[in-house]
């Protein structure tokens, strides 16, 4: 299956030490999980559940843009009890969580400070449990005001984060940049070893940095936001004067050959181990091309409705979820297909499957591989029926040849 995230709950292992997971806008801004496709799709797996209408409701609403800080931060369910609600503030590149309580009767989570900031993101994850046992899970995400004429850039990868090889810094801005050139020449990112770094423009609200290669492990990168006061459109200018710095962890480049079914993992250059997958059908394929990871997730929804495949499945307890692209493309854990699939056909819409058991567990392959999975790790597919991922689709730019990249800025 290919997604695109709505309603997904455990932006997993931020707990675990020294890794930070990474947001990319238009994935935090997106919304309820579900496969997506270039154009009408196949059944879904056997047997695949369908989830009830939610009943996680969440304020603001999902994807609201320059939300005031006066309005209301409030998670409620109509029926069962939430189970667990974290809320995470993200602004000038630092992470912060929201304190808050979950009423007695747990049907209701509200903040401790009832104040939004200003020129911030948040995201919500809640994980909500019917009178069944049953768990389901939302997550969505907000930007709120930007005060005055100004604009900001939102960074990834996160401040103080430890990052695989394929990591690319993006930033996003909450304007459209008209002097492009300005506010490149504002951002400076170097590292230690040294690398030559160039940035890549993708329209006018998103600019991108990478070496030529993926980083050597242990790399240690700087990214200077000196934005205050650039005017980066006609009378627009720009409020931060930041540094955020983030360590390249080990290599893990992951191979997965859609024609013979298996993904090789690769730590370093050994051979790590090779796990059987399945991966789209051939109305429905995956994408070829390098693919960077961005968010994981121990749970999340997935919803056709919100990709146009109708009601073909609606799983709301995906397991061990990694997501690969902006537009919905995730490797992650299946335990509603077949054992006999893995390894042997493919059988999802889009994205890379690994079997696994409902509710997850470390012993099985999706398990294992999540375990040893880093934001920024690289996840390469070959040998499938569909074309080479767009390089603005995540964190696709490794799919750029060099020249092409560089050509890219708006200093060149």
């Amino acid at each position: 299956m290919r997604h695109v995230q709505r309603n997904a709950q455990g932006r997993a292992r931020r707990a675990r030490a020294a890794l930070a997971a990474v947001l990319t806008w238009a994935g935090l801004l997106a919304g309820v999980t579900g496969c997506t496709t270039d154009g009408p799709g196949t059944r879904g797996a056997p047997g695949a559940p369908r989830a009830a209408e939610d009943t996680i409701a969440i304020a603001p609403d999902d994807g609201s843009k320059g939300v005031r800080p006066g309005e209301e931060l409030s998670v409620r369910v109509s029926s069962g009890r939430l189970e667990s609600v974290r809320v995470v503030k993200y602004q000038d590149a630092q992470e912060t969580p929201v304190p808050g309580r979950i009423s007695g009767d747990g049907r209701r989570w509200d903040p401790a400070d009832g104040r939004l900031a200003p020129a911030a993101r948040y995201t919500v994850d809640a994980v909500a449990v019917d009178g069944r046992g049953h768990r389901s899970a939302r997550s969505t995400a907000f930007t709120t005001q930007v005060p005055g004429e100004r604009f900001i850039a939102y960074v990834t990868p996160e401040h103080r984060s430890l990052v695989g090889t394929g990591m690319i810094v993006s930033l996003r801005f909450n304007r459209e940049i008209a002097d492009r050139a300005a506010v490149e020449r504002a951002v400076r990112v170097t590292a230690r070893p040294a690398v030559e770094i160039r940035a890549h423009w993708f329209g006018g609200d998103r600019l991108d940095f990478r070496p030529e290669r993926y980083w050597r492990p242990g790399t240690e990168v700087t990214v200077d936001l000196r934005l205050r006061d650039v005017e980066g459109a006609p009378g627009v200018y720009g409020m931060q004067d930041k540094a955020v710095a983030f360590t390249v962890g080990r290599s893990q480049v992951s191979l997965v050959d859609a024609e013979r079914h298996t993904m090789e993992v690769r730590r370093d250059g050994e051979l790590l181990g090779t796990v059987p997958i399945t991966a789209g059908t051939p109305r429905n394929p995956t994408y070829n091309g390098k693919m960077v990871v961005t968010d994981l997730y121990e749970v999340t929804r997935m919803n056709g409705d919100t990709v146009g495949f109708g009601g073909e499945y609606d799983i709301p307890d995906v397991p061990h979820a990694m997501r690969l692209t902006e537009s919905g493309t995730f490797l992650h854990g299946n335990y509603w297909a077949s054992p006999d699939a893995f390894g042997e056909t493919n059988v999802s819409h889009g994205c890379v499957g690994l079997r696994d058991e409902k509710g997850g567990s470390s012993q099985t392959p999706a398990g294992w591989f999540f375990d040893r999975t880093l934001v920024g790790d690289v996840v390469e597919v070959v040998n499938s029926d569909d074309k080479r991922v767009a390089a603005d689709n995540g964190l696709g730019g490794w799919n750029m040849a060099w020249q092409e990249w560089k050509a890219g800025s708006a200093r060149s």
